[in-house]
């Protein structure tokens, strides 16, 4: 048996959703204000954050449990603790956020490496209090039993991102796979205004939009969950014509594919069109940034 077949067989756990939806209804709750939450999952920097963030934290408590190795560091050991602390909270904010996104077999694995991570702190909060009562050697036994649970929560948040693709790019493909050269999508006549209508481009599927006499076009699976784009709704932010997930509301500029607002922080990959003899023409573009028009 492999060692995360166990963890397979966790997000198989229904039994887990009796805690981890009312886990997300909370947090959906109380996340209210779409600004914070980009921020959180990481939109601003075009990566998410919680990966980033738990470096700092977990890297802390590592690096404790190796200075208490020798008595005489236990000292500095415990301001890395305190360090480790401080940023386990930001960590958790945005780990939070990507959870209240994620989908029913990710959140009960997200709810297990919360679990563990709660757990950790406690032990790491037990830590710091007995070495401010100036029992080095009882804080450094909480901190490796801390430390032990910890690493057994970063494997889960470690199969939760690469096995199960939680904060991954569901859309990093397109460019290797799409056509280079422009390739017939369909007649002009075909497309409804406004309407996002899904069309084969070569090997790959994408989204179309027209409006007016303008066309623009998208790789059709979100880059956050791979949904459909093709079932998401036109919109506009802050003057940029848009389009919405269907599944988590991601939003991206048709223009280029740009995240607007996350959960997504990767953009939709582009592609250029052109009409030619009342003919829609798609290639696929090098993105980000790349005009699809």
């Amino acid at each position: 048996m492999r060692p995360f077949d166990d963890i397979d067989r966790i997000a198989r756990a229904e039994a887990l959703d009796r805690v981890a939806a009312p886990a997300r209804d909370l947090v959906n709750k109380v996340l209210t204000d779409r600004r914070i939450a980009d921020v959180l999952h990481g939109v601003p920097i075009g990566h998410p954050l919680h990966p980033i963030l738990a470096q700092a934290s977990f890297g802390s408590f590592v690096s404790a449990g190796l200075l208490d190795l020798v008595p005489r560091t236990r000292r500095p050991a415990a301001a890395l603790i305190g360090v480790g602390l401080l940023t386990a909270v930001p960590t958790a904010a945005a780990g939070w956020a990507d959870y209240s996104q994620a989908h029913e077999e990710q959140q009960r694995v997200g709810i297990v490496h919360a679990a563990a991570n709660i757990t950790m702190l406690a032990g790491y909060v037990m830590s710091l209090g007995a070495r401010l009562r100036g029992r080095s050697t009882r804080g450094a036994l909480w901190g490796w039993a801390a430390l032990t649970v910890g690493s057994a929560g970063a494997a889960l948040g470690g199969h939760l991102s690469y096995h199960q693709a939680l904060g991954a790019n569901h859309a990093e493909d397109y460019p290797h796979i799409g056509p280079e050269d422009w390739t017939d999508a369909g007649a002009v006549a075909d497309l409804p205004d406004g309407e996002p209508v899904e069309r084969r481009v070569g090997e790959v599927r994408v989204v179309v939009v027209r409006r007016g006499d303008e066309i623009r076009a998208l790789g059709q699976r979100c880059p956050h969950a791979s949904a459909p784009l093709s079932d998401g709704k036109v919109t506009d932010v802050d003057g940029d014509a848009c389009l919405e997930c269907p599944w988590h509301g991601s939003v991206f500029r048709l223009d280029d594919g740009r995240v607007m607002h996350g959960p997504a922080t990767a953009p939709a990959a582009p592609f250029p069109a052109r009409v030619r003899d009342g003919r829609v023409e798609l290639r696929v573009a090098t993105w980000p940034g790349v005009p699809a028009g």
